[in-house]
């Protein structure tokens, strides 16, 4: 095959998650002609929404569909997303721990309500909710907050600006803790307890891990709660799309990078699979995990012994696996406890199967042993919040649970087990909900395999792209040497969630790494937030 060069751009990203779009607008808006290539005829990654093909006017949220506080990013602002038809929703009634009791755990929009809500379990814990709620609040304001949207600080000097305040050293002294020491030494209900370690588990963080105890505190202290976009993620897709498009950005579809091209020892084009070049004057970014672009993206003499093996020795996350059931309904889901809250009935999240902290042992075993453990999972109805996701008086509703990648050491197991496994998830949530035994017209499932092979840069079904642990966090993210944005060659940077400050739908890392090309190239961001450095020198 006859490689041909078929266009010559300032700058190629490789991969249209949401990341690689905030990045490419960014660039756009300075001036620059930036191509992406991505390899599904869809752009926008895990911002995905699809019409069930058997029912026409059901659709369903298939990968992200829970973000948090995403309007208050300051990309979804400068890129005025809310005008290209990004429109967020964050229902009052935000969260809701259904015990099999019909007792509930909520989480509103309303602190008070909130912590009302603690205090019918423990009033203890709801004062001890107040307390690190308040303690908390300027660390998340003027460290946390300031660090995830800000290219990271080496390890010891941000030790270092740490120690010199009180915000500071609290943080040092609270992430010097696991999620589950904290919630342990803080909290005393076993319920509250496991609430608090569940919406850790949500990070995708061992509750075991030490590092990371100020998780919980962070979120008790965050203004942020959860939100969905209306007419499914897939609206933010397109708004970032529109958005890269208005600043003269080209997206090419169903085109599969083969490999990064190197000139003179810089990062200047990518070959397709189908044989075209296309040639980059400044930059090569991916969006893409490191064993793709490290190991499967470069020609061997091109990468380093040493980054090849940072790359191969690149750790996925064993919790982060997600398994889903998806129905089409007649009407929502009406919940036994309802009788005694008819609150609930407006509840955004619901959780199922949580009664205890000591579950999250169990769960984390099952994980490591590839068995299936006693379903905990937590869900929606969209429909209840936004009629246009399903026809006229129809609904659909979803609950996730955390399951292993690998069931009895084998992904493919999960071609011959996940009907099995949907109906028994499908079983346990008609008992808590019993109208679901009429109101269903049809579910399917997706399983963690299938999340790798929807999204291959999410290996193992890795939502995270990456796990937390063995050092890959902060400027060691995805691994040494590579933790600023930026490759082992001139022109090559990275930009997707295997970098600071992690998976989810945050943007940040695009919009950190959008920071960094431009300060190379020498061209301005004035857009830019405070330096994190900065931030942390002035507390």
């Amino acid at each position: 095959m006859v490689s041909q060069v078929s266009g010559v751009y300032d700058g190629i990203i490789l991969g249209a998650g949401h990341n690689s779009l905030v990045l490419q607008a960014y660039l756009g808006k300075a001036g620059l002609r930036v191509l992406c290539l991505e390899p599904r005829d869809v752009a926008g990654g895990g911002l995905a929404t699809m019409e069930d093909p058997r029912h026409p006017g059901f659709f369903h949220n298939t990968h992200s569909f829970f973000h948090r506080g995403l309007n208050r990013m300051p990309w979804y602002r400068d890129l005025e997303l809310e005008r290209h038809g990004a429109v967020y929703l964050e229902p009052e009634f935000n969260v809701a721990l259904i015990l099999k009791s019909g007792e509930t755990l909520e989480w509103w929009k309303s602190f008070e309500k909130t912590a009302e809500s603690f205090a019918r379990f423990s009033r203890r814990d709801a004062d001890t909710l107040r307390d690190w709620r308040e303690r908390f609040r300027p660390v998340v304001e003027k460290i946390l907050i300031p660090e995830s949207q800000s290219p990271p600080i080496p390890m010891d000097r941000r030790t270092a600006l740490l120690e010199k305040s009180a915000e500071g050293r609290l943080l040092l002294e609270v992430s010097a803790l696991s999620p589950l020491e904290f919630v342990q030494k803080e909290f005393e209900h076993p319920v509250i307890q496991a609430g608090l370690l569940f919406f850790n588990g949500l990070r995708e963080v061992d509750p075991r891990c030490k590092g990371f105890g100020h998780h919980i505190p962070a979120l008790l202290a965050s203004e942020s709660k959860a939100q969905m976009c209306r007419g499914g993620s897939l609206s933010l897709a397109r708004a970032l799309v529109s958005a890269v498009h208005q600043e003269g950005g080209e997206i090419k579809l169903q085109v599969k990078p083969r490999r990064i091209l190197v000139e003179k020892g810089r990062a200047s084009g990518v070959e397709t699979a189908s044989g075209d070049v296309f040639r980059a004057r400044h930059f090569v970014a991916s969006g893409l995990n490191p064993q793709q672009t490290f190991l499967e993206l470069f020609d061997e003499g091109f990468v380093p012994r040493e980054w090849r093996e940072k790359a191969q020795n690149f750790r996925y996350n064993v919790l982060a696996p997600i398994f889903a059931l998806n129905l089409n309904l007649t009407d929502p889901p009406g919940y036994r406890a309802a009788k005694q809250n008819p609150q609930l009935k407006n509840a955004f999240m619901v959780i199922l199967g949580l009664e205890h902290f000591e579950q999250f042992k169990e769960i984390v075993r099952h994980h490591e042993a590839g068995t299936i453990p006693p379903t905990v999972m937590w869900g929606s109805c969209p429909t209840h919040f936004d009629s246009s996701q399903a026809p006229p008086g129809k609904h659909t509703a979803f609950m996730w649970e955390k399951l292993p990648y690998r069931v009895q050491g084998d992904a493919t197991r999960w071609d011959r087990e996940k009907q099995i496994h949907g109906q028994a998830m499908l079983e346990l949530w008609a008992e808590y909900a019993p109208n679901l035994k009429q109101a269903v017209l049809d579910w399917f499932v997706r399983s963690p395999l299938d999340t790798e092979r929807t999204f291959p840069n999410m290996r193992e079904g890795d939502l995270l792209v990456g796990a937390f642990t063995d050092g890959q966090i902060g400027y060691h993210r995805p691994f040494p040497g590579a933790g600023h944005y930026r490759g082992h060659l001139p022109g090559l940077y990275l930009c997707g969630s295997c970098c600071h400050p992690g998976g989810n739908i945050t943007g940040l890392a695009g919009y950190n790494s959008a920071q960094v090309i431009l300060a190379d190239l020498g061209l301005p961001a004035e857009w830019a937030s405070i330096p994190a450095e900065e931030c942390l020198d002035r507390l």
